[in-house]
């Protein structure tokens, strides 16, 4: 038989009969590796223990200490199993697909009933039944006819559209069967429904979905369930999930009157006073921390014409992205019908989903020399662009937003100074926003790309040596970078572990090439410049809500809306109570006066609700020493202290932190 050579990861190598699997491979190893042996890696790709191997390869033996593949296949395995508990507890379900997703996997399934929550227990308890039979996993490659047959026998019409949409060229049709259940499945799988654990997943929840994502296809009904290598980790995982439904910024976005939305506006926002406090607190922050930066702060215009974005690129690129406004230029603005078009004066126009082309234009007038260079160009722009309904999520995914954007023009040789002052700008930002860590993503030059190679060279190696010169990190990412050059992009942990990318950093010769930028050099020439596209908070609209969450609502002292509120314990106290209130405005403190005819403890429990950090109790005593007592959010203790000082200590702490 002819002989393949396998290299293993310690560089060894052994030759195999070819069309040996995996599992074999494994079990010539050591009989200990053959029983722990879950998939393996092929040349980098992910293969079931029985798949063949029929050239010259590299092999890894992947065990259930190997995260990445394990957790995949528990997933995909728990995604078979609940397919087939849905279908022995109710034999007329129709099964469509299963995939992985983030922390576990969904099914779609054809049911006329809907699902309830007593449902989802039922299910649990058949697959841990499944799980303790140890049924064993097997897989058949079949012809396309084959399945087809096969699918159109047992009533599975939706399998039978899925074998027809696949491509025919030539690639297999795998079937795998966990016990007597069968399904039409890429894999890799495990060998046994046992070798899942069956204490370490559930079933999440229930919602609506489209045949194929297509609203005028049949509406199905999706099962989402979450599945780790242990207990413990599912644990985590759900005290994660509790806490992060605590701090749902939309939940508090209603406890603090911060913002509402409405099917008028879908995915815009209304700020209530509250809200847009915390969004121009920010604003003015971050305004005067571009000014210090060397920014000069610009305000282009929200509605630009398709012509400019057919120059940029963007209608071919990203029309589907966009909001179009068509105006018939003809109309006498006083009685005409705003929807009557005359084809020949109506104006295509669009809403800008980014600023870019608008700052170039910016840049393009009047005469640029390479002394002018680097010019930094800031605006707080206001952006839309369509999001499927779906997608939209409270104040974090929206279609109108407004971003802290900025652009550079520069030399070529300014690249690197410009990248390593941005993230220290960044860092600098972050720290002083609660983040003192976060991690940096480098894209580099994608396959298709523009451009010649000693270009990307030097940029890639400019970007590198700027991080270096930070002395920060970063994890590589090959060929995610833009057609045009690389990028940085910034990733944010919050106090729940979750991650989100925020600022980023892109170096960008295409677009003012494009639309025609240029300076003098020093030889008297047109040169294009470079144009380095970077954000540090992104989205106000979904930094705040980060904001929100991070902190659970309870924000520092200087970005809440409601700062102190200065509470009457008896109605002989207003007259103090007013005073104080004033004393802190003059301060600078945002503080408000409740002198309302309620009890004390009322008034604590709703300005506690509404996250307000500091209350000032007043009653005889107070009045007659000019003192307060002190409720600090989340403190159980009360404290008294005077007018004097607490007027003092509550100005410092209201000062922005560039402000110290």
């Amino acid at each position: 038989m002819a002989q393949i050579s396998l290299t293993f990861p310690d560089g060894t190598q052994r030759s195999f009969d070819k069309g040996v699997t995996p599992a074999e491979v494994a079990a010539s190893i050591s009989k200990s590796l053959g029983k722990k042996a879950i998939s393996a890696q092929v040349d980098g790709a992910h293969y079931d223990l029985q798949w063949p191997i029929e050239t010259d390869a590299a092999i890894a033996i992947n065990t259930l200490a190997d995260d990445g593949p394990a957790l995949e296949l528990i997933r995909h395995d728990l995604a078979h199993i609940m397919a087939r508990a849905v279908q022995e507890i109710w034999p007329d379900v129709k099964v469509t697909i299963g995939p992985v997703i983030e922390h576990g996997w969904y099914y779609d399934f054809d049911r006329a009933e809907p699902f309830t929550p007593e449902d989802l227990g039922l299910i649990e308890k058949k697959m841990k039944e499944i799980i303790n039979a140890r049924d064993p996993v097997r897989t058949e490659v079949w012809s396309r006819a084959d399945a087809i047959a096969h699918y159109e026998k047992t009533g599975e019409n939706y399998k039978v559209e899925l074998v027809n949409a696949i491509p025919d060229d030539g690639q297999p049709i795998r079937m795998y069967w966990h016990g007597d259940w069968q399904d039409l499945c890429r894999g890799p799988h495990l060998q046994n429904t046992g070798q899942v654990p069956g204490d370490a997943f559930k079933l999440m929840s229930v919602a609506g979905a489209y045949w194929r994502g297509d609203s005028k296809r049949q509406m199905l009904q999706r099962i989402y369930g979450v599945a780790f290598k242990n207990r413990d980790d599912l644990k985590k995982h759900l005290n994660m999930l509790e806490e992060a439904a605590k701090r749902d910024h939309r939940k508090l976005g209603r406890e603090m009157d911060l913002f509402h939305m409405q099917e008028e506006a879908p995915g815009q926002v209304f700020w209530h006073p509250n809200g847009w406090t915390i969004y121009t607190t920010l604003q003015e922050y971050m305004r005067r921390k571009q000014r210090a930066g060397g920014y000069q702060e610009i305000n282009t215009p929200q509605v630009v014409d398709r012509k400019l974005w057919e120059a940029s690129g963007h209608w071919e690129k990203y029309q589907h992205h966009m909001f179009i406004v068509e105006v018939d230029e003809s109309r006498d603005g006083e009685h005409d019908d705003a929807t009557a078009k005359n084809k020949e004066q109506t104006r295509i126009n669009a809403l800008k989903p980014m600023n870019c082309p608008c700052h170039v234009q910016v840049f393009n007038q009047g005469l640029k020399s390479y002394r002018d260079l680097p010019l930094r160009l800031a605006e707080f722009g206001s952006c839309a662009r369509y999001e499927p309904s779906g997608a939209l999520h409270g104040i974090m995914r929206v279609r109108g937003f407004t971003q802290d954007d900025a652009h550079i023009f520069c030399t070529e040789d300014q690249i690197e100074a410009e990248c390593a002052r941005f993230i220290e700008f960044l860092a600098d930002i972050y720290r002083e926003l609660g983040f003192p860590t976060f991690e940096i993503k480098f894209a580099t030059r994608p396959e298709k790309r523009v451009g010649t190679e000693e270009s990307w060279d030097y940029v890639e190696n400019a970007l590198e040596e700027a991080i270096r010169k930070t002395g920060r990190t970063y994890t590589l990412e090959p060929g995610d970078g833009a057609f045009y050059g690389p990028k940085l992009d910034f990733y944010l942990t919050d106090a729940i572990g979750r991650v989100w990318q925020c600022g980023t950093f892109q170096v960008d010769p295409n677009l003012p090439e494009r639309l025609g930028a240029s300076y003098i050099a020093p030889n008297g020439d047109k040169t294009r410049p470079f144009m380095l596209h970077r954000a540090t908070l992104g989205s106000f609209e979904r930094f705040v809500g980060i904001l929100i969450e991070e902190h659970a609502g309870k924000l520092p002292f200087w970005l809440a809306p409601r700062q102190v509120v200065v509470a009457s314990i008896t109605s002989e106290a207003d007259d103090y109570v007013q005073e104080v209130t004033e004393l802190l405005r003059k301060a600078g403190v945002r503080a408000e006066a409740d002198i309302r005819n309620e009890k004390i403890n009322y008034k604590v429990r709703e300005h506690s609700v509404g996250k307000v950090p500091v209350i000032l109790a007043i009653g005889h005593r107070e009045v007659e020493e000019r003192t307060v007592t002190v409720r600090r959010l989340g403190e159980k203790q009360t404290s008294v202290t005077s007018l004097t000082d607490i007027v003092s200590e509550l100005s410092r702490s209201a000062t922005p932190p560039d402000q110290l």
